[in-house]
């Protein structure tokens, strides 16, 4: 993955962007880098970044629907059935229709899942620990509290 900075001027586009005074684009190039790091992680078990995903907000947050989960995940709710269909068809997760709405969909994790989970676990603190090299715990720390303080920032603009 490259993060080469690209040009100040784009002869198409015209105006200039300061990229390298983004803290967006640099978020977005260290979220994709990790994002990255891990799919690669996780191929060996055959394991997906999106399977991630959706263990990782079933972790989280529980049983939830279709579309919370899409909506979680930043993806299309059509795109996901494709995960997990395959999902439930490996085991990994149930699909139970709502009480209130037969239509609405809820997924969780099953009791299979639990040993992917735990090999998603290893994977992910091991990328975690690579993305950190170099830095020391108050870096870490402080690196953490920033960025919880960007999240914050960003949700108070939507409300």
């Amino acid at each position: 993955m490259s993060t080469k900075v690209p040009a100040q001027k784009s002869e198409k586009l015209g105006d200039r962007y300061d990229f390298e005074e983004s803290v967006g684009y640099w978020m977005v190039l260290a979220s994709q880098a990790y994002q990255h790091a891990l799919s690669n992680e996780l191929a060996p078990h055959g394991i997906t970044f999106r399977q991630c995903q959706v263990l990782g907000w079933l972790a989280v947050e529980g049983e939830l629907s279709q579309v919370d989960l899409a909506s979680r995940m930043m993806i299309e709710p059509a795109t996901l059935v494709g995960v997990l269909d395959r999902m439930q068809r490996d085991g990994l997760i149930c699909r139970t229709s709502a009480a209130v709405d037969r239509r609405r969909k809820l997924i969780c994790a099953s009791p299979q899942a639990k040993d992917v989970w735990a090999q998603v676990v290893c994977c992910a603190r091991k990328i975690r620990a690579r993305a950190v090299v170099g830095l020391t715990t108050t870096q870490v720390k402080a690196f953490k509290k920033t960025l919880r303080t960007v999240l914050g920032n960003l949700d108070a603009l939507s409300g």
